[in-house]
């Protein structure tokens, strides 16, 4: 039988494999992250087609954007991803924290330096670590709607040990959009918020602050 034939020519292969390689390559750039991890393991053939840089770069433009600068990672797609990921779950991490107003977790989330910035709906600056919490604390306690927001249009870009994540934010309250930069940096292990903008989008040719 065929099947026989297929199993014995080419053991650890599933008959799919063997017949269809290319349906395998395609299924697998509908699977998430985890599941390309989970599936590698499988066998030295699916480690292989798990592991294809043409996969994990399709895999990236599907999950977060085409915007790249025409070349290839330095370190392959695969990583690129895979710290991309990283970035934007520490980026959703910083709309956990306002939405939370912890003055502890957002100290913890930047870095303790004075070179770092952040401005807000006003348009003031505050630059160094405790200027820049100060500014958190009194907008925790004053800002008495809260801080229901929601990320569209999100978008990353890395460069060894600095990274910048664009966005606009809908509050669900007062209903305006606000652009959005942070700006992270590599230090031990973690990445750390050095540089916070926003500024209210701009509404019949008028912004509000």
């Amino acid at each position: 039988m065929v099947v026989s034939k297929l199993g014995n020519d080419k053991p650890g292969m599933s008959m799919i494999e063997q017949l269809f390689p290319e349906v395998t390559s395609y299924a697998l750039r509908y699977l998430d992250y985890s599941s390309h991890c989970q599936l590698s393991m499988t066998s030295s053939s699916m480690r292989k087609a798990a592991n294809d840089d043409d996969l994990w770069r399709s895999l990236y433009y599907q999950e977060f954007t085409e915007e790249t600068n025409g070349g290839t990672p330095v370190n392959g797609w695969k990583a690129y991803y895979a710290v991309t990921k990283q970035v934007m779950d520490v980026n959703y991490e910083f709309f956990s924290i306002l939405d939370s107003r912890s003055l502890p977790r957002m100290a913890s989330f930047w870095l303790n330096s004075d070179y770092v910035k952040c401005f807000n709906g006003t348009g003031e600056l505050f630059s160094g670590f405790d200027a820049v919490m100060q500014r958190w604390e009194f907008c925790f306690d004053n800002w008495e709607i809260g801080f229901p927001l929601q990320a569209l249009e999100v978008r990353t870009r890395i460069l060894e040990s600095v990274a910048w994540v664009t966005m606009i934010a809908l509050h669900h309250i007062i209903g305006s959009p606000f652009n959005i930069t942070n700006v992270f940096e590599l230090h031990n292990g973690r990445w750390l918020m050095v540089h916070h903008h926003s500024s209210i989008i701009p509404t019949n040719g008028v912004e509000n602050h």
